[in-house]
């Protein structure tokens, strides 16, 4: 069914225009049309749709999240880990290694379907996964995909990849990405240089050739990452990286980047590939903060997992920023869109025109081009978000999920969430 949003005020998410307007979406035409007031019954009486009134509210394009991790969705709350974590490899050890090998399928697909409808309301209607269950790999690409399609969630996404568990979970990565890509978009995950060898390196790489794809993989989170590529490679982790080809393909991203060196930062700027900055992450294992000085303009945002409120990662990138990052009010925005201008420059589906948010924003000033910065950095938070609407279609209306059941889904997650939970502590 076709939408008008009746009496809106437009932005457009690359010129900051604004513009009084109604606009017609429709799930068979990706663009947008703009309907004149003149003509807006005619069009209502011929095609039926329906009407969203958005007088006073402000319509413009949804948002997307440039590195997730759904598998987190079931750890809020979740008790202390069995050792208090001194270091950041340590935390990776007691808390996430652990839960993601505990993951099962109806954990999987809890994770997804919690993960997605909160994406829903926050106003991504994208979201590039980065997904690890190592004791239920097989499928879990597929769980996750079908669990985003029924909230309404466009999707790019991958298996990481990692030989911290063995041959076999390795083999069991690789084949899952294989079987995924042969039918779906997506990417080749791997979890970092410090957990992969050469070998499964090489093979990430010919995977990603062969199927025109590109890699995911964290990059210099911490410290330790570039310390064991330096004992083991005897060069650091970008290098390395490069020289595996890992870097040749403009759909590689490279997501954290915080310990590089300017030799590092250099081979970034003059690759195709993407950063993903996860700055609230960051911040939150203590493993320092993002700069991406030297880097160039490919700069995204990801909420890795801690959320999935890109308005709320924005400002916390914006805010953490000062004196850590050449980050200000315009590479702040244009960070937070390049989601966009990653997925059309590779041409992936999903993130066409008719992607929309509603934004029921009354401010006690004014609002327009000129200030519309400082609008979005101190004023915009997801509490605004009051319609959603995702290939044409409404996801949510009047801040309420529309294609599937958020209470049945919260109350399962709550059953998963505890088993997943009781696993841990017998782990």
């Amino acid at each position: 069914m076709a939408v008008i949003l009746k009496n809106a005020t437009y932005i457009n998410w690359m010129t900051l225009d604004f513009k009084c307007c109604n606009i017609l979406t429709d799930q068979e035409d990706e663009a947008l049309s703009f309907i004149e007031d003149d003509n807006l019954n005619s069009v209502i009486t011929d095609l039926r749709p329906e009407v969203i009134d958005c007088t006073g509210m402000y319509v413009t394009k949804s948002f997307g999240v440039g590195h997730h991790h759904i598998y987190s969705a079931l750890s809020r709350g979740m008790g202390a880990p069995k050792k208090n974590p001194r270091n950041f490899l340590e935390i990776l050890q007691y808390i996430w290694w652990t839960l993601d090998k505990c993951l099962d399928e109806k954990m999987i697909e809890s994770s997804a379907l919690v993960a997605a409808m909160e994406c829903a309301k926050a106003g991504a209607t994208f979201v590039i996964d980065h997904h690890a269950s190592p004791n239920a790999v097989s499928t879990s690409l597929e769980i996750i995909e079908e669990a985003f399609e029924r909230v309404g969630i466009s999707h790019l996404l991958c298996y990481e990849v990692s030989d911290r568990d063995g041959v076999e979970i390795t083999e069991r990565g690789l084949k899952e990405t294989e079987s995924y890509l042969q039918s779906h978009q997506g990417l080749v995950g791997l979890h970092a240089s410090f957990t992969i060898g050469n070998n499964t390196l090489a093979r990430a790489v010919e995977i990603m050739n062969r199927f025109n794809s590109g890699i995911h993989i964290h990059v210099a989170e911490d410290n330790i990452d570039q310390e064991l590529c330096l004992r083991d490679h005897g060069k650091r982790v970008i290098e390395r990286l490069n020289e595996a080809g890992a870097l040749a393909s403009s759909k590689t991203i490279l997501a954290h980047c915080l310990h590089l060196d300017e030799n590092e930062r250099n081979i970034i700027r003059h690759s195709p590939c993407w950063v993903a900055e996860n700055c609230e992450s960051n911040m939150n294992n203590n493993v320092g903060y993002f700069n991406g000085t030297g880097l160039g303009d490919k700069i995204m945002l990801g909420t890795d997992g801690m959320h999935s409120d890109m308005l709320q990662s924005t400002k916390a990138a914006f805010f953490s920023g000062q004196r850590h990052d050449n980050i200000n009010y315009l590479s702040a925005y244009q960070r937070f869109r390049n989601i966009h201008n990653y997925l059309a420059e590779n041409n992936y589906t999903g993130d066409s025109d008719n992607n929309l948010v509603v934004l029921d924003y009354s401010s006690p000033t004014e609002f327009n081009k000129d200030n519309f910065s400082g609008h979005f950095i101190f004023g915009l938070t997801s509490n605004n978000v009051r319609h959603v609407i995702s290939r044409g279609r409404i996801i949510v209306k009047d801040r309420q999920i529309t294609r599937v059941d958020e209470n049945e889904i919260t109350s399962e997650s709550k059953k998963h969430a505890k088993r997943l939970w009781d696993k841990m502590k017998q782990s």
